[in-house]
């Protein structure tokens, strides 16, 4: 996918004296909601706690955490029984001792506790899996005669996710696959990114910019919606700029849901290439092309051949390249694409 002469052309006359990315700028921290069992506090159902090293430890520098605990909010007490019953489609909330329904308590805690949350600017959720109340997905649900369904959603989780859309949630039990984790911390900057945007006054020429700055991004994720994207973005001023923005900024987080693969990546970094190629040497730019290719193969992670490809960039201060968020989605010191 290389990129026409022209533009090749004014990527490298366009003046550019950064020598880093923006993104790579150190960046506010952002406010992510979270399970409070996550954090070490000790409020699980056995009065136990889950703390989480990478959220705590890796992640936490970059963060402001805001812990919920629903269960406790509820009034529950520590330790406490609590289980999804009944139906695997619509279960309820039930402590199993007492039978005591606790699921209109809940779901009334929770439409108010994420009402609440719209005025914290959260630009993320983890939540604790498994929880009748936190759990993202496969929580047990408990049948009459039978052994239990994976196939809950926590009553809170349940609601978060249904107001809040476009909010980036996942669980910590699958922020252990190191893909899964580089796209969760990938899309917190990207909607803090989208947020930063949508409240400095946005107009028609910023969405441009906006977009522009994340084509990379958004090609190594869905390519289909890269185009779609563009199009839209092309089109901006033929519709009321806020139907515009709405419609992109579902579409924008929608893409980055998708994961990225070992061959979108390569796909990048050739399109890459061909802003700097002409002024490589061919042995240079044979080292480079081996080092995508073995990526390609899994034999190295994507921070290789990519830190090779920065360094050719800032050399040639391709002003393009500098301005996508591709080449530092989020801080390298969490080293997320050491292990993708």
């Amino acid at each position: 996918m290389r990129p026409p002469a022209s533009a090749r052309a004014a990527a490298r006359v366009r003046p550019c004296d950064r020598e880093q990315p923006p993104v790579e700028a150190v960046l506010v921290r952002l406010r992510v909601g979270i399970s409070a069992c996550l954090l070490g506090q000790e409020v699980r159902f056995d009065g136990g706690h889950k703390r989480d090293v990478f959220l705590t430890d890796l992640l936490g520098p970059f963060v402001e955490w805001v812990p919920i605990c629903p269960e406790v909010e509820l009034g529950l007490g520590i330790p406490r029984e609590i289980r999804l019953e009944g139906d695997v489609t619509s279960p309820r909330l039930i402590a199993p001792k007492s039978g005591t329904d606790h699921t209109l308590a809940m779901q009334r805690l929770a439409r108010a506790r994420v009402e609440a949350l719209g005025q914290e600017q959260l630009v993320g959720f983890v939540l604790k899996k498994d929880s009748p109340s936190c759990g993202m997905e496969r929580v047990r649900v408990y049948t009459h005669g039978g052994p239990p369904a994976r196939t809950g959603v926590g009553a809170f989780a349940r609601v978060l996710m249904e107001r809040t859309p476009l909010l980036p949630v996942e669980e910590e039990g699958r922020l252990h696959d190191a893909r899964l984790r580089e796209n969760f911390v990938e899309r917190l900057f990207a909607y803090a990114r989208w947020r930063a945007f949508l409240t400095d006054r946005p107009k028609p020429g910023g969405l441009v910019a906006f977009h522009t700055a994340h084509k990379l991004t958004l090609l190594a994720h869905a390519p289909a919606a890269y185009r779609a994207l563009g199009a839209l973005v092309a089109r901006v001023k033929e519709r009321p700029l806020r139907v515009v923005l709405d419609d992109y900024g579902r579409r924008f987080m929608a893409a980055l849901r998708v994961l990225t693969t070992p061959a979108r990546h390569v796909n990048v970094m050739e399109h890459m290439l061909g802003y700097v190629s002409e002024q490589l040497t061919v042995n240079e730019r044979q080292e480079l092309l081996d080092l995508i290719a073995d990526h390609r193969a899994g034999l190295v992670p994507l921070i290789v051949p990519l830190t090779l490809m920065k360094h050719y960039v800032r050399r040639f201060r391709v002003a393009y390249l500098l301005d996508q968020t591709y080449l530092a989605p989020h801080p390298k010191e969490l080293m997320l694409r050491n292990h993708v």
